[in-house]
């Protein structure tokens, strides 16, 4: 590890041992030399010593005068700076996001006559006209059928709301997916897998973009709004990473070094899931547990500060007209008992096993998309199962709303004022009880056509999103998962809660459910199935049950989603260790190291390159190689850089140096550097070689020399290997016996032999 420190501290003999010098070119008289081509790693050690360097100037400067000092304060503070500008942004976006989804989604069935802009619950408010029992229905508000034939019932105006409802969903998911294909082909999907591959040191330019941020912001809108079966959360996440990336280009701090961008763009991401859910603890956990690959302590505090900002600015807009934060907030008068725990850890078992039939058939359908004509037409796939979403979702009133209305009305307890069929229960006429405090009661007729449709909403939710997730336009799969576990839940509380009033004598519940007593709340059970379905299809823990006491301010029930959210993981692990994020990661082929523990035994020189029967190792040497030697190499190979070597024939090791900053620099050097033509000697030493007087001029490319690579030997264990890789971030690591120069091992190489090693198909993991 020796090598590694080398470079993170620097010292003022760094002119001898090197790890200085390959900072020179922070002093570059020309752009880009030090940055990285799209689709590929960056070099986190690199990527550091540039960051300690620049700090050490600018702690050297700030004594020279005030304003060098003055300098210096606003670099410390700009850090703080951006997170305030991600929070504004994030947060505002994410307010916006939710009125026009409210407004759209409402659209799609009727419209406000005297606001347009109104959503239907926005309408009725307004009305003098609405009564406590109708209080959805007021003449403002006009189904599409009433306004177009003047009636309100009949066969007629149902097929007409139907058609219309239909051609609506069609046309925003057409829309969506148009505006996307035409204009940011990266605003597709969800984010977090491509996001989570970015924070681990990938390059993909443009994938947080300007114009992704504004096209991702429109269509998520447009694609939530068509009734489709995905969520906004994930989204959001890449919208607030999009934030972050175009705040980091105002400072050069930011822009010019990718290690610390990343920074950034992990606490843009807890502040995404803070807009997201109203959970700005969850946000910064979610960030640490789920996305994040380097977090230090300091972006944990500003994660924390980003996510605050977020939360209080969305408060402000307060898109839910609740004056509440939180997206589902429930209050249950009940608190639970030790017997419910076997049910809670029931639906932990079925939240581990829908998570593993969703990531293997949606993983089956996304592979079939990419290898099949299927991937040619992603218009018409989304017309096609938006078509078959709006018609089977219509008739069931469960369905036709929006899903987060759904989990809504699922977890809410059923009060003296609810008005649901879910609430339609056989009141005792002798009843005299305060109003919170309702006894278990017979379920009533509403009750149980409610179950048939719940149970038919199930099994549509369950299949849909098998084929949603993935498609050409944002999707999110939070709400969707959340969904399908808040309705298997209710069906089972309200299946506990019956047994518990016709057999209270039962030895289950005769210690703690006496008849008349208010025993089970079926909104948990809604609550801590959509916990352990989440669970179980993205594999949180600690970041899942934080954010699901956030959503509900259900504090007291921490223990309940602990039990279902272990018991997900545990189930879903047994089938396979990766959650849905890890296997799209996979599917794509991002070279992304994962954090499971390599147990096979095998040595570096079984994984670097050349092998046997391959060409020798592509070098430069450090004093005798000249420009035409190194501009036919880099034509003739695509490598990411070379070693340098003392000569061929000794082959001892000098350093390694990056392709794009050998193009650069020799392109400048053409341009600028009289006498640089393609005999010149390109050397790495400190001093130029001996050379005729009749030759061309030399040309230096010391400063681009990372003289202290990362090395290991050829009897290293790969363990020890793929370990340094995953906490060091590096992008390849030479391999030497005694200084001699034996072969390479890249990040890629690592991965391949990772996959080869699993029995899978080397190549077939790749990123093209």
């Amino acid at each position: 590890m020796a090598e590694a420190e080398g470079i993170s501290s620097a010292t003022p003999t760094e002119e001898i041992n090197g790890a200085g010098n390959l900072m020179d070119f922070l002093d570059e008289p020309f752009p880009d030399v030090g940055t990285y081509e799209d689709f590929h790693t960056i070099d986190w050690l690199r990527e550091k010593s540039r960051d300690t360097d620049r700090h050490r100037k600018i702690t050297c400067k700030s004594k020279e005068s005030i304003w060098e000092f003055i300098k210096s304060l606003l670099d410390a503070w700009s850090g703080w700076l951006v997170m305030l500008l991600i929070g504004l942004l994030s947060g505002t976006l994410a307010g916006v996001i939710d009125l026009a989804v409210d407004w759209m989604t409402d659209l799609k069935e009727g419209v406000c006559l005297s606001a347009l802009w109104y959503s239907h619950e926005q309408c009725c408010w307004t009305s003098n006209e609405t009564t406590f029992a109708d209080r959805d229905k007021c003449p403002q508000w006009q189904k599409w059928a009433e306004l177009m034939t003047g009636y309100t019932e009949g066969a007629g105006v149902y097929l007409l709301n139907y058609f219309l409802y239909v051609l609506w969903a069609l046309f925003f998911s057409f829309l969506a997916v148009s505006l996307v294909r035409v204009f940011a082909p990266y605003a597709c999907g969800s984010g977090i897998p491509e996001i989570k591959t970015i924070l681990s040191g990938f390059i993909i330019r443009g994938y947080l973009g300007k114009w992704t941020l504004l096209i991702k912001t429109v269509t998520l809108v447009l694609a939530v709004s068509s009734g489709l079966s995905l969520g906004k959360e994930g989204p959001l996440v890449h919208v607030a990473c999009c934030c972050g990336n175009l705040f980091c280009s105002l400072f050069s701090k930011y822009s010019k070094n990718e290690g610390k961008r990343r920074e950034v763009l992990s606490a843009a991401a807890a502040a995404g899931v803070s807009v997201a859910f109203g959970a700005p603890i969850g946000g910064v956990l979610f960030s640490l547990e789920e996305v994040s690959y380097y977090f230090p302590l300091k972006t944990l505090w500003r994660s924390f500060f980003a996510a605050l900002v977020a939360a209080f600015t969305l408060r402000s807009i307060n898109p839910f007209g609740n004056n509440r934060l939180v997206l589902f907030y429930v209050e249950y008068h009940t608190p639970w008992y030790m017997a419910e725990l076997v049910p809670f850890i029931l639906l932990g078992v079925f939240g581990g096993l829908w998570g593993t039939l969703f990531i293997r058939c949606n993983i089956a359908w996304c592979r079939r998309r990419k290898t099949t004509r299927l991937g040619k037409y992603p218009v018409l796939e989304v017309i096609v199962v938006t078509g078959i979403t709006a018609v089977l979702a219509f008739p069931n009133p469960y369905t036709r709303r929006s899903t987060s209305e759904l989990i809504s009305e699922l977890f809410n307890d059923c009060g003296a004022l609810e008005s649901s069929q879910l609430c339609d229960y056989i009141n005792n006429p002798n009843m005299t009880r305060p109003v919170d405090d309702i006894p278990d009661r017979p379920a009533g007729p509403g009750v149980y056509s409610a179950l048939w449709q719940l149970t038919l909403a199930l099994v549509f939710k369950i299949v849909i999103t098998i084929f949603t997730f993935g498609m050409k336009i944002p999707s999110g799969l939070f709400i969707p998962s959340m969904a399908v576990g808040a309705i298997a839940g209710r069906i089972v509380g309200i299946a506990v809660e019956q047994m518990a009033y016709h057999h209270h004598d039962w030895i289950i519940f005769k210690n703690w459910c006496r008849p008349g007593a208010d025993c089970v709340t079926p909104g948990l059970y809604a609550m801590v199935g959509a916990a352990a379905c989440l669970g179980g299809v993205t594999r949180m823990t600690v970041s899942l049950v934080v954010i699901m006491f956030e959503l509900t301010g259900g504090l007291e029930y921490i223990v309940p989603l602990m039990a279902a959210a272990v018991t997900s993981k545990w189930v879903a692990d047994a089938f396979g260790k990766e959650g849905i994020y890890e296997a799209h990661i996979q599917l794509n082929g991002y070279p992304y190291l994962d954090q499971d523990e390599f147990t096979h035994r095998t040595l570096a020189t079984d994984v670097m390159r050349p092998r046997r029967n391959e060409p020798p190792l592509a070098v430069l040497t450090q004093d005798s190689t000249t420009v035409e030697d190194v501009e036919t190499l880099i034509k003739d190979t695509d490598y990411n850089g070379f070693p340098v070597v003392v000569s061929r024939e000794s082959e001892r090791l000098i350093g390694f140096v990056q392709r794009r900053d050998l193009i650069l620099n020799i392109k400048n050097a053409r341009q600028k550097q009289d006498g640089v033509v393609s005999n010149s000697v390109v050397y790495f030493t400190e001093d130029a070689p001996q050379i005729p007087a009749s030759n061309p001029q030399p040309l230096k490319l010391r400063r681009i020399l990372n003289l202290s690579p990362f090395t290991v030997t050829d009897h290293t264990p790969m363990e020890t290997v793929v370990d340094i890789f995953r906490k060091l971030g590096l992008r390849q690591c030479l391999v030497t016996r005694s200084g001699r120069l034996l072969g390479i091992i890249t990040k890629k190489d690592v991965l391949r032999h990772m996959a080869h090693m699993m029995n899978q198909d080397p190549e077939s993991i790749m990123f093209n």
